[in-house]
Formats: C-alpha cells, sequence, structure tokens
C-alpha cells in the first residue's frame, strides 16, 4: 500500500521479455532483482518473433495503479518498434499514471523532472531511444541477411541435408540427359516428385567427378 503519497515495496513491478532466439530472461532478472522488486511483482514474457500477444504485460497493465512504480532493462522491452514503444510508454505514464525507469539509460526515469520542462526532455530522450532501438534491430535484419546471401555465394547451403541419392539414381539420370526416358519417367523410377528429381540433379552435376 502506499502511505501518505510514498513509494512501497508492493507498488514496485518490474517486466521482463525475451524472445524464443534471445537468451534466457536471467540478465534482465538479475538487473530487476537489484531494485528489490518482489517476486510476485515480476511479469515474463517469453514469445516467439512472430506471436506478440505478450499475456504477462496484459495482467501487468490490469494490476498497476497511479504512482506505482515500474522497472524495465532497457526501452525495446516495451514494443517491437518505434511507434509501439512510444504508445506503450503513452499509455502507461499518461493513462496509468505509472512511473517508469529505464535501468540502462538512467535519463528515462519519470521520478526525475515532474515539472513541463523534465516531462519534455523524458519524451525527447525516449523518442530518440526509440529510434535507436528500432534502427539497431533493421540494421541486424539487414546484416543477417547480407551474411546469408555471401554465405549462399560461396556455395553454403542452409536447411536440412538432403538424403541419400536411391541406388538407381545414375543410371537414370544418365538415360534421362541422353533423352532416352523423360524427367518424369526417370522421376518414377528413382520414387521421387520431378522437382525433387531435378533439383537433386543440379547437385548431382555440381559434385560429380569430370
Amino acid at each position: 500500500m502506499q502511505e501518505g503519497g510514498a513509494i512501497t515495496i508492493s507498488n514496485i513491478y518490474g517486466y521482463i521479455r525475451v524472445s524464443t532466439r534471445e537468451q534466457n530472461e536471467d540478465r534482465q532478472l538479475i538487473a530487476l532483482r537489484e531494485m528489490a522488486v518482489p517476486e510476485a511483482n515480476l511479469f515474463v514474457d517469453k514469445q516467439s518473433g512472430k506471436d506478440f500477444q505478450r499475456p504477462q504485460y496484459k495482467r501487468l497493465l490490469r494490476k498497476l495503479k497511479k504512482d506505482d512504480l515500474l522497472y524495465v532493462k532497457s526501452i525495446d522491452r516495451l514494443g517491437r518498434n518505434y511507434e509501439e514503444i512510444l504508445e506503450q510508454w503513452r499509455v502507461l505514464t499518461k493513462e496509468k499514471g505509472v512511473d517508469i525507469v529505464v535501468l540502462d539509460m538512467p535519463l528515462l526515469d519519470t521520478r526525475r523532472g515532474k515539472d513541463l520542462m523534465g516531462a519534455f526532455l523524458s519524451d525527447i530522450v525516449l523518442q530518440v531511444l526509440s529510434f535507436v532501438a528500432e534502427n539497431e534491430r533493421t540494421n541486424i535484419r539487414q546484416r543477417q541477411a547480407e551474411g546469408i546471401a555471401a554465405a549462399k555465394a560461396r556455395g553454403v547451403r542452409f536447411g536440412r541435408p538432403p538424403g541419400p541419392l536411391p541406388e538407381n539414381y545414375r543410371s537414370a539420370y544418365h538415360r534421362w540427359k541422353a533423352g532416352k526416358i523423360t524427367g518424369a519417367a526417370a522421376a518414377k523410377e528413382c520414387g521421387m516428385a520431378l522437382s525433387t528429381f531435378r533439383y537433386r540433379a543440379k547437385i548431382f552435376e555440381g559434385s560429380k567427378s569430370p
């Protein structure tokens, strides 16, 4: 409970979000526990990149009351992109009347500067950081795509390696290349779909000795 407007331990919350592709939540948990956030007030969402339902965040929103204090490790825990982060910041600070502390960025602490200038500076910092966070994610995705493209250009193959060829593949392949049978007939002999037969033919042609 709040006593005389002061924040008590029961009014302190923490939110953690990790995707299934990220490291586990331990780093964020340690940081929030150092802020004396009670275990019962820690809300953790784990999700895939496609799923952004965040059931624990929704539970947290229902619990938060005016003048409660919310800790997050970094600003991008609040959303996937620039617009989403700004919208959640607005909901939390303006609609719910909650104070937010972003541990990785001490300037983003709404307990400081409750006057108009303090709020103005906080909003500017938030917009800049949200843009930087989204831009970094975009750059990471671009670097990953460029790395995959470069690897493919070097002949690196992704995905599951193809299984062994059937014993009669070589014979069917040579008769098909010689025009003695159709591709459909050769694929049927090998127990393959025509597209699979042709795909494996390209691999076979690249690997066979001259």
